[in-house]
């Protein structure tokens, strides 16, 4: 049976399309509706630029039906997340701060978007600047997961991770300084990656911590990701961070199979972080999976997270501080109290103990680098738990619970969420892929792989039979 028009992929939607048994304005108004009657349950969206998709949405019809294509994501609705700019609309970051910052241009990542044909269809929400939390004082409400609607999307790109799993948009595009999208991703059992540091530029897109910012797509299935991916990748001189390299072409080594893939195997990353049976016993089963299908599976060990989490958190709040300066100490009020206590205590930091940060990223980065040299992947958990309730969420769990992203974020790596099962409560668990440098393309060859062994992808969200919430929170 086919899947409903909203549950589509991207790749299902730009084959009909192609063929026009699909209609861009009908899928268009079709979302539209959808998040109009479900989106009060997991507030994904900021705003819904309505008017702007359908005269999207109405030209790439006009250009399927004159024979002209834009590649597969032409006349394909997605979402950005509420810190990357779309010219005309509204940036906010989901801060009082912001809340008429009118974007006087589209940034890069939304102009690569547009050549392609894509249709924007909102603004989605986001933790305050992408580095507060599920915070209740904020000019919007937060996102909730659509498996459960108590329980947290993950951030900070929570709109994107609830959108896509509710099936209101295909796509989205998120940010990741510390696992912001791999950890909506991993909590609402979709498809996040976060490319390598410069393979996509960061133009337009507010900053948080330079040296650990990264922008990537946020999907249901592996093959969509790698289409978004495609049209994301590539060199911008007015990006000092962004590599000049060649196309990476993410989607080369799909359905290839991983048969000879070294894959280095990481329990230890979610034992030291505490995590459930479950969750080991899930990415487990993907290193049986993944060793069925062909691949050489070896256990290895990195360095502990402990000085993952310290390095990255220091840099991060040393460069978050840095952008927040003035407005911290001019203003306070006007942040939300999650994001305001983490930049007073960011505060506290000084540039000794930045350099000092930088020193033992080098080091880190020396370490990972020898251990990968003998690896094509790694597999290892995205989180220690399933998503825990909204109200649960510690104000400084960057320090008592550093996300297992963070690694990647400290050394610059690709690295891809997804999800690998369910908990008894019936919330996703996810698995981390995480590659070389540039090697997006063996991430997806393997996170394909996987996808293709196993039944995960059938199963979705009912928003429709939900209830909705009403917390005192609110």
């Amino acid at each position: 049976m086919p899947a409903p028009l909203h549950f589509m992929t991207v790749a299902e939607l730009a084959k009909g399309i192609a063929a026009k048994t699909v209609s861009p304005v009908e899928l268009t108004k079709a979302l539209i509706a959808r998040v109009a009657a479900l989106d009060g349950m997991t507030h994904s969206f900021i705003e819904v630029t309505a008017d702007l998709a359908l005269a999207q949405a109405k030209k790439a019809e006009d250009e399927v039906m004159a024979g002209i294509s834009r590649g597969p994501l032409h006349g394909v609705p997605v979402g950005l997340k509420d810190i990357i700019d779309l010219k005309g609309v509204r940036t906010t970051a989901h801060s009082h701060q912001l809340i008429d910052n009118w974007a006087k241009d589209d940034a890069f990542v939304t102009q690569k978007l547009k050549a392609a044909g894509a249709i924007i269809l909102g603004k989605l929400a986001t933790h305050e600047f992408a580095m507060g939390g599920p915070s209740f004082d904020l000019p919007f409400p937060p996102a909730r997961n659509p498996w459960n609607l108590a329980h947290f999307t993950g951030g900070s790109s929570s709109g994107s991770g609830a959108a896509v799993a509710a099936g209101f948009l295909p796509a989205a595009l998120g940010t990741d300084t510390g696992g912001s999208i791999r950890l909506p991703a991993a909590f609402c059992g979709i498809v996040g990656m976060k490319p390598t540091y410069g393979l996509v530029s960061r133009r337009g897109v507010l900053p948080l911590s330079q040296s650990l910012d990264h922008i990537g797509p946020m999907t249901w299935t592996v093959e969509d990701n790698a289409i978004l991916m495609k049209v994301l990748a590539g060199h911008d001189r007015l990006d000092p961070a962004s590599a000049d390299r060649p196309d990476p072409a993410p989607e080369a080594l799909l359905g290839t199979g991983v048969k000879g893939l070294r894959v280095g195997y990481l329990p230890s990353l979610g034992e030291q972080a505490d995590a459930t049976g479950e969750v080991k016993d899930a990415v487990a089963s993907v290193a049986t999976t993944l060793a069925d299908l062909g691949a050489v599976v070896e256990e290895i060990t990195l360095p502990p997270l402990a000085d993952f989490a310290a390095c990255g958190s220091m840099i991060l709040l040393s460069e978050a501080f840095a952008i927040h300066e003035p407005q911290i100490k001019g203003k306070p009020e006007l942040y939300g109290e999650i994001l305001r206590d983490r930049l007073l205590l960011a505060g506290l930091i000084d540039a000794s103990d930045y350099v000092q940060a930088l020193r033992l990223r080098a080091e880190l980065v020396a370490a990972v680098a020898q251990t990968m040299s003998r690896f094509d992947i790694v597999v290892c958990a995205a989180t220690a738990t399933p998503a825990p309730l909204i109200t649960d969420v510690p104000k400084f769990g960057l320090f008592n619970k550093p996300p297992l992203t963070f690694p990647f974020n400290v050394t610059g790596m690709p690295s891809l969420t997804m999800c690998c099962g369910f908990s008894a409560a019936g919330l996703p668990l996810s698995v981390q892929i995480a590659g070389y440098a540039f090697g997006e393309a063996t991430i997806y060859r393997a996170a394909r792989a996987y996808e293709a062994a196993t039944a995960w992808r059938a199963r979705r969200p009912t928003l429709e039979a939900a209830t909705p919430m009403s917390l005192a929170a609110e």
